[in-house]
């Protein structure tokens, strides 16, 4: 594949004749300083660094400007970063590519006017609609210092990584498998919004298409025996709650698939799904060519339930192995694969582990629970990060087994990590957090398993969910806080009040004071749907830049405002309510892709 580049833009006061030649090297060495940075820090969805393209030559005016375009055009540069540590002619240098998302950085030293060129060309790229993000040291550096201080790495890196997740999703599909589940708005797939705002094609591909493919058996037979193995080496089955029920006609007649070929056939369904979206060229080799394309795929979905799950397995070990950083052939990139096909949901996934790289959790946020009322029902009021309350977030069936929080990293302490850092024990650990428990047949007629795991690590994570409301668009919501180990005499009683067949994680908002982060109540009551998606950190601030990039509104968050960042016109829509001048601003810039 072609990545998506950072091109870095080396701009120079264009004056021959003493002063361009002197500030050539200190030029040239702002562009190679951030280039290593962000190489070296960096990786893609699939590992690899990060690649930077820098222009060939320092940029003093429109015909270098230009030439340093041509040669960008030709790299899939995604977005540019202009360096800078003098005084240059602003709108004759700077990037008029409205396709590219754009920064520059002025280095703040006193010999030379850095700070009155970034000021100047930050106007410029606000009088001419094209958006730019500002990177300034906050202590003056002497001529001679050839550091990046670490306030300015900080913005550098946060520019590139999301920047990287923009050009990541470009011109990909989300694939749709299945329609809408259960009447969820979410699942309704908006395919403008997915064109408009994140470059994604919306695909669509009817259930019918994985009874047809096992059928007809087209998938890697070789592979299905290694995964197949693997699931019975490392998939214990846990409790069955359908055992000793009086289960009506209704139900029984409608499992088609023996329970005893359960795992073959999600086995086969999780192949199936991963084929369609990526392609495999296996089933080239066996003369389904059609089918070893794929569908060029970012993130999808399965609707599910209703149509399928009323009488085949359901698809909750596919959606929770799809989105870990592992499967039967060992530590891999996770997919974003919404349960229900919520896509709102799936989306936020995706935008989760782009600046993460970690596995993203889905879940039900199912309910708050205060201190009073846990007490009432449990006899014991909780402690700890959770003594303001709590918020029950659950899947039916089917969580990335990351978010078992059972990996270790090198400090000893449970986490969550990208796939390039997992090693066999922290694989290891999240399948034995994990059992698989026999769908309730009372929701899933037609079988399966769901993953079952207690996250009992105490790990900071960010719960967010992307909304599309009539008349303004794509809305994303944001709470950074902690995942919560709550005391047995607690767990127990809450967690059987629901499916004791899913997945539990006990998740507690980092408190304001304030609006939607009041108290814990005030979270659960302004999030704007019935889904959400963790994923390790705290990386807010870094969700709110990416939003920035995409013309998206933030509607809640907790991040510090010292750490909100966002493109530099956002400030000429208001600076004392920043909330409601990021919606001012997205509306006037409109999609990214419009």
């Amino acid at each position: 594949m072609q990545y998506p580049k950072i091109g870095i833009r080396p701009v120079i006061d264009g004056r021959w004749g003493g002063v361009r030649e002197s500030l050539e090297d200190q030029t040239m060495g702002m562009a190679r300083a951030a280039a290593k940075l962000i190489t070296t820090r960096l990786r893609y969805p699939d590992g690899t660094p990060v690649q930077c393209v820098i222009a060939e030559g320092t940029i003093g005016g429109g015909a270098e400007a230009a030439a340093c375009a041509e040669q960008f055009s030709k790299e899939n540069v995604t977005a540019t970063l202009s360096v800078t540590p003098c005084w240059c002619y602003g709108t004759e240098t700077f990037d008029i590519d409205p396709k590219t998302i754009k920064a520059v950085w002025g280095f703040n030293g006193t010999e030379r006017p850095g700070a009155v060129y970034l000021a100047a060309v930050m106007a410029a790229h606000a009088q001419r609609g094209l958006p730019a993000f500002s990177i300034y040291g906050h202590d003056v550096q002497d001529m001679t210092d050839t550091s990046v201080p670490d306030d300015v790495a900080e913005k550098l890196l946060r520019f590139a990584r999301c920047a990287v997740a923009v050009g990541w999703m470009n011109r990909k599909a989300y694939v749709n498998i299945g329609g809408v589940s259960m009447g969820i708005a979410g699942s309704y797939c908006d395919a403008a919004t997915m064109q408009k705002y994140f470059g994604i094609r919306a695909e669509w591909v009817d259930m019918t298409e994985i009874v047809r493919r096992i059928t007809l058996q087209i998938y890697d037979h070789k592979e299905y025996d290694k995964a197949l193995a693997w699931v019975k080496a490392n998939c214990r089955e846990g409790v069955d709650c359908n055992a000793g029920k009086a289960l009506p006609r209704i139900i029984t007649d409608s499992k088609v698939v023996p329970a005893e070929q359960d795992w073959e056939f999600v086995t086969k369904m999780t192949m199936i799904m991963r084929d369609i979206l990526y392609g495999n060229p296996a089933l080239a080799e066996m003369g389904w060519h059609e089918e070893a394309l794929g569908r060029n795929a970012v993130a999808g979905g399965f609707q599910g339930q209703r149509q399928w799950t009323d009488w085949l397995p359901n698809a909750d070990f596919t959606e929770a192995i799809m989105a870990s950083t592992f499967d039967w052939n060992g530590t891999k990139c996770p997919t974003a694969f919404a349960t229900e096909n919520d896509t709102c949901n799936g989306i936020a996934m995706l935008l989760g582990t782009l600046v993460t790289g970690c596995a993203p959790c889905f879940h039900d946020v199912r309910t708050y629970w205060s201190p009073e009322a846990c007490a009432r029902v449990t006899g014991n009021k909780p402690e700890g990060v959770a003594a303001n309350g709590f918020i029950h977030l659950i899947n039916s069936g089917a969580t990335a087994l990351d978010g078992s929080g059972a990996a270790r990293g090198a400090d000893g302490k449970h986490c969550m990590k990208p796939f390039w850092e997992m090693t066999g024990a922290d694989v290891a650990a999240c399948l034995e957090a994990t059992d698989w428990c026999r769908a309730n047949y009372e929701y899933f007629r037609g079988g399966g398993f769901s993953s079952h795991f207690r996250c009992r690590a105490e790990m900071p994570v960010t719960l967010l969910r992307l909304n599309i409301i009539d008349g303004i668009g794509p809305v994303l919501q944001i709470a950074e806080g902690h995942t919560a180990d709550l005391a047995d005499a607690i767990h127990q009683p809450i967690d059987v009040r629901t499916d004791r067949t899913w997945p539990t994680t006990w998740f507690v908002p980092r408190l304001t004071g304030h609006g939607a982060f009041t108290d814990v109540y005030s979270v659960m009551a302004n999030w704007g749907a019935n889904h959400g998606v963790t994923v390790y950190g705290h990386v807010g601030a870094d969700l709110i830049t990416l939003a920035s990039m995409l013309r998206i509104p933030v509607a809640m968050h907790n991040v510090p405002q010292e750490q909100v960042w966002r493109q530099h016109a956002w400030a000429a829509f208001g600076t004392e309510d920043a909330e409601a001048a990021d919606y001012r601003a997205c509306a006037a810039y409109g999609p990214l892709y419009q």
